[in-house]
């Protein structure tokens, strides 16, 4: 194979694997009640519109993830967690605010795992009665911890105008606007940290 053959058929081959990013929407909330799965379903079908990436919903819930270092706990959903996240190139976050941050299931599923969250992208979605935002500030700051680069646009949901009785999610048209937007800085960030991992 010849020089240019070989430089452009790397190059096409970088380009496959890139078109196959892995993003996973986390539900932040394991509570009773809780509205982030409605959101989840929501931010999942706008971004499997655009066909850029395999997008999964991943429930922490779904995982036996007890206080990290509590002694004679069940961890044993420890290890398909650690699978779980490494198998991401990027995540987007449904962040609900609680106490003005993010739950403590959240910080605890974070806490569990370091080198799986290494260089890769996130997108924050949060909710609350002032949009989830100081939830959203506090997860910057763990995130940046965890080497993860979160991206600037953040759809920042009421549960005043976005919500019905603050249990049914309806959304305002701007709000899709704002999930695509934040969705076209994930995507070439989780591409470009894809290259140093």
């Amino acid at each position: 194979m010849g020089f240019f053959n070989k430089l452009f058929g790397i190059k096409q081959e970088e380009e496959e694997t890139m078109t196959k990013l892995n993003i996973g929407i986390i539900l932040g909330s394991t509570r009773e009640g809780r509205v982030s799965p409605q959101v989840a379903a929501w931010v999942k079908e706008i971004a499997d519109k655009r066909g850029d990436a395999n997008y999964t919903i991943i429930d922490i819930a779904d995982y036996k993830l007890p206080l990290l270092g509590e002694a004679g706990t069940d961890a044993s959903g420890a290890a398909a967690w650690s699978e779980i996240v490494a198998a991401q190139d990027g995540f987007v976050f449904i962040v609900q605010e609680y106490n003005h941050s993010i739950t403590g299931a959240l910080k605890n599923a974070l806490d569990y795992l370091r080198d799986e969250w290494n260089n890769k992208a996130a997108g924050i979605v949060s909710y609350g009665s002032v949009g989830g935002a100081r939830a959203a500030e506090h997860l910057r700051g763990i995130l940046g911890e965890l080497l993860v680069a979160d991206v600037r646009v953040h759809p920042a949901l009421s549960l005043f105008t976005d919500f019905e009785n603050g249990t049914d999610f309806k959304p305002k048209a701007v709000q899709e606007d704002s999930v695509n937007q934040m969705l076209d800085q994930l995507i070439p960030w989780s591409k470009a940290l894809f290259t140093i991992r």
